[in-house]
Order: structure tokens, then sequence, then C-alpha cells
């Protein structure tokens, strides 16, 4: 790493040491929004670090985003999961957006610490967005959308929206021009945010359902042109899929760190457990795993920043990530084994907030 990526880093680590994680465990039982935390990440700078400099953000790579995020997720994923739902939201900006639309809705995520979401997913359409049935008809200057979206993290929280929504209503038309991509802002008339969904794990994240009934939207806020869209959304995913793995690997960390100081601790039968050798197994395989996510996140992360398609390595770290996850977070469980079924040990919550890694695109 260069000596600004371990300032970086560092940062991160302090924060999430200092900040996330004693609050951690009141907002996962709360299930509130952790406005305080993210207005300080946001004033330290270790939000929104995609936006270039000149809309007035650090610019920086996909790699350094993902150190940050990882350090993060190390704290607690549902307040890393608020903070990188705005990365994601913002990405079909950064990468499709004209000067004028980066001006106005990038600039506003560096002067003030608000939210963006990414509206894609519904009823019917999660990872098969090509599915998906919401509506945008063009009348004069504007589109007219009806549909409803659902799963949107940041949706009862965000200033804007990026929206996918379908153009052309011929089910023939192909999924790279059916689609157009929109910004959207939250009070425009006629959008309606469900009620925050009650999750197993990343309780204090907003997740809702959000319905668009005649929503206007002027021409002026297609991202490229019509029928641009999917290439836009699957553009937003090669680049936020290695930050999503850097926060199962975070978690997944933190689960192992957790683990070992449990097993340096207790005893049983007249030795601590880690000299138990099913357990030190246990740690040894959890620790390959936790490092092989790691390379496989940064992989993905230098691929895209070399200016590559990296669609093969970041759908890879991304399961991959997911996977180890909870898988290192079930060993950890294991290891503290009555008391890791426990709220007072924070094993459980890791392994609450590890699945959706292995639900979510």
């Amino acid at each position: 790493l260069t000596e600004q990526q371990k300032e970086f880093q560092q940062l991160a680590r302090k924060f999430a040491r200092e900040e996330i994680l004693p609050a951690a465990p009141s907002y996962d039982k709360s299930g509130e929004y952790p406005i305080p935390i993210i207005k300080k990440a946001w004033e330290l700078g270790l939000m929104n670090g995609h936006i270039p400099q000149e809309y007035g953000g650090m610019g920086l790579s996909i790699f350094d985003n993902c150190l940050i995020t990882e350090e993060l997720a190390y704290g607690c994923t549902g307040v890393q999961t608020a903070i990188e739902a705005n990365s994601l939201g913002q990405m079909p900006v950064i990468l499709a957006g004209n000067d004028a639309q980066k001006k106005k809705y990038l600039g506003r995520l560096v002067e003030e610490p608000l939210m963006c979401a990414y509206c894609v997913t519904e009823p019917g359409a999660g990872s098969d967005v090509a599915g998906i049935k919401t509506r945008a008809v063009k009348m004069g200057n504007e589109y007219i959308v009806n549909g409803q979206k659902m799963w949107i993290t940041n949706g009862g929280k965000a200033n804007w929206y990026f929206l996918l929504a379908r153009t052309n209503p011929d089910p023939k038309c192909s999924a790279s021009k059916a689609f157009t991509g929109f910004i959207v802002d939250a009070d425009t008339p006629g959008i309606q945010p469900g009620r925050k969904e009650l999750n197993m794990g990343q309780r204090c994240s907003d997740t809702r359902g959000i319905t668009f009934e005649d929503v206007r939207i002027p021409v002026e806020n297609v991202l490229i042109a019509e029928g641009a869209g999917f290439k836009i959304a699957m553009g937003a995913f090669d680049n936020t899929r290695p930050p999503v793995a850097a926060g199962a690997t975070g978690l997944a960390q933190r689960a192992l760190d957790e683990a070992t100081k449990y097993a340096l601790e207790r005893k049983t039968f007249g030795k601590l457990i880690a000299e138990h050798q099913a357990v030190s197994f246990m740690l040894a395989d959890m620790a390959m795993k936790v490092e092989l996510a790691r390379m496989a996140y940064q992989r993905a992360a230098w691929e895209v920043d070399q200016g590559h398609r990296n669609t093969y390595y970041a759908s890879i770290a991304k399961a991959f990530a997911g996977d180890i996850a909870n898988q290192v977070a079930a060993d950890a469980v294991q290891i503290f084994g009555g008391n890791g079924f426990n709220s007072d040990y924070p094993v459980e919550k890791l392994m609450r907030d590890a699945k959706i890694y292995q639900v979510y695109m």
C-alpha cells in the first residue's frame, strides 16, 4: 500500500473502533438510522470517496475505497451499508452523467451529508434486472414514471435516486436498449417510500419499497440517452461489487478476531480452548479464508482501476467474500459455544449481518 492508502486505512480503522463499534449494539437493537455516525464519517472524508475532484470530491480509486469500506464494516456492516449505498447510488452519475448533472447532484453530496439511493430492484426483478416493469413514458419534455421498487437501501433517507425504468414497452426489445437511467429528486410529487423493513441483520440500514405514481422527470435528468440505462446499471455494479466484497471481508475479519480473542480466554478441561486442536484448526481455516477474500476484492478493485472490464473478477469477489463472511461468522459462533447464541456477545450479530451478502447482487 502507498503511504496515502495506509493513512486512509488507519483513519477508517480508528473511526470504526472509536465511533462505530461502541454504538453498533444499540443501533442493532433499535434499528435507528445512524445519522450521527454518518455525519462524522462525512466530516472525516470517509464517505463519497469516488466523487471526482473536479466536483468537490477526493477522486479516490475503487481500491482506495475498498480499504476504507473493509475497516468501516469491521465496526458494523449496517452502518457501512448505509454509507456504501451512497457510493452505489452516485456511481451511475459518476460514470454516465454530463457536467451539469454531476455538478448538481454530486455537488449536493459534497456540500452536505446527504444520502442517495439506487432504485433498480423490484418485487419481480432482483438479480433479473431485465425483468423490470417500472415504466417511463415520454410526454413532451418530461417522462411520466409509474412502478414499484423494493429493497432500496437509503430509500427513506435519500435526497435523490438513480432510477432504472423501461422506456421501450416491446417485450422483444433487448435489455441493452429497453431501459433508461434517470436521476430523480426524492421530493418529486408522486414518490412514496414504504415502511422501513424489519430485517434479520444490518438492522440500522434503511431499506424500503418505493412507489412511483405519475412521477414527472424532466428530460435533462436522463443519463446519456434513452435506452442506455441497462449498460449504466451494469457498469455501476462492476464498480461497486468490489466494495461490497470488502465489506464482507471486514465482517469476516471481525468474526475471526472475536473468536481468536475468546479462544485465548476461555478454558475447558484445564486449558485454553485455543489449545484444543479442533478449535485451533477452525481458527486457522478462518484466517485463510479471510485472507483469500481480501485478495479477491483487491484483485477486482485493481482490475477496474486499470481501466479493464472487471465483471468476472467483481462477481467472483462478491460471491466468494459473501460466502466467507457467512462461514467465518458461523464458525465464530461455534467457537463461542453457548455464549455465541447469546446477544450479550458480539458474534450472533455478525452471523445475522453476514447473511445478506449471500442474498443480494
